[in-house]
């Protein structure tokens, strides 16, 4: 699998799915609270397992796509951060 070039985090595509749809609202349909759901939107926090399935079931997608989305972005940030060199534990 190869990695896509600075992926957005998902809450910038989550606002895009939105539209005109306000974070209360679509809260209170996702049944979480507002700032929870503000925080992945301003993407300030991730997308979680339990969100994932939320928002597939809101918007008709898959789990898979809103916990891949956020796996690509977690990696891509992961992968800019300096770490020392480690050796294989295994030949």
């Amino acid at each position: 699998m190869t990695r896509m070039h600075n992926p957005p985090h998902p809450g910038e595509v989550l606002r895009e799915y939105l539209g005109d749809i306000s974070v209360t609202e679509a809260a209170l349909k996702l049944s979480i609270n507002r700032v929870t759901l503000s925080r992945v939107v301003t993407c300030v926090s991730g997308i979680s397992a339990d969100m994932a399935y939320r928002l597939a079931a809101a918007f008709g997608t898959s789990p898979e796509l809103w916990a891949g989305m956020q796996l690509q972005y977690d990696l891509y940030q992961a992968g800019k951060v300096k770490r020392p060199k480690i050796d294989r534990l295994a030949a």
